[in-house]
């Protein structure tokens, strides 16, 4: 059994907010709630991973819409890409995010390149997105579902949810599935618009898509973490082992050998 999965030999008994849970609220000082809502915001970007994602795609459709021109609104949605990670670089800030979005429009800046068709601009990222709803249920429905398998660094838990906090593992399958339905539903809306719907027309609708879909399952996602057993921090436990080990070392080499009392 690996450390993140090894079960606990506390008290079973003891209280939740004890330090033996290992939560990131051990000391009992911190609302769960708002430790799951700064994770949370952590964890898929704030308000400026929401601009940086939407950006490029609203320059893209709003040039062409103006214009015609794919060369352009190409070029200038992904040059405000690459300006974006190159702010964050100079700011020294995680770039994770922006890097997302420079490959996503590079994507469909080439795709749309090679095939000559505006709407392609757009094909990479709905493609993307029926993958990730795919692999939401397909996790969820194999036990694993995926909001915990990344969560669980930002929460410092890993994988402990799997063996030792079943009701935090629900709450991730909750998560995970409501991630996966409404990515489907916002696939269902755009793929359609994709065969039948000009340029301007599916571009304005995907714009208009980002935020709103995504706002809603981040929500549902703390609701349902909000709610949930606290996490156990594996990492403080290993590090209060090593303590332990070091400090048993430390007064087994302090112990008087049966040699010195010669």
């Amino acid at each position: 059994m690996t450390s993140v999965d090894k079960p606990t030999t506390t008290d079973p008994d003891a209280p939740r907010g004890d330090a033996s849970r290992g939560a990131p609220a051990a000391n009992g000082a911190h609302d769960p709630k708002a430790v799951t809502e700064a994770a949370l915001f952590d964890a898929f970007g704030g308000v400026r991973g929401m601009v940086e994602t939407v950006l490029p795609g609203l320059l893209f459709v709003t040039i062409f819409t103006i214009n015609k021109d794919l060369h352009l609104s190409a070029i200038a949605a992904l040059g405000v890409s690459l300006l974006l990670v190159a702010v964050r670089l100079i700011r020294r800030d995680t770039v994770k995010h922006a890097f997302s979005g420079v490959f996503g429009v590079a994507f469909g800046v080439v795709f749309a390149m090679m095939t000559g068709n505006a709407k392609d601009f757009y094909l990479p990222g709905m493609l993307y997105t029926l993958g990730l709803a795919i692999a939401y249920i397909a996790t969820t429905i194999a036990g694993v579902p995926l909001i915990g398998l990344m969560l669980g660094p930002v929460f410092k838990e890993n994988l402990s949810w799997r063996t030792r906090n079943p009701g935090r593992k629900k709450a991730y399958a909750k998560a995970s599935w409501a991630w996966g339905l409404i990515l489907l539903a916002k696939c269902a809306i755009l793929f359609p618009l994709y065969w039948w719907a000009d340029t301007t027309q599916l571009g304005w609708v995907l714009v208009a898509l980002k935020i709103p879909p995504f706002l809603l399952a981040v929500y549902l996602t703390w609701v349902f973490l909000a709610k949930a057993p606290p996490p156990i921090d594996v990492f403080a436990e290993m590090e209060a082992e090593e303590r332990a080990e070091e400090e048993r070392k430390a007064a087994q080499a302090a112990r008087p050998q049966p040699h010195d009392e010669l």
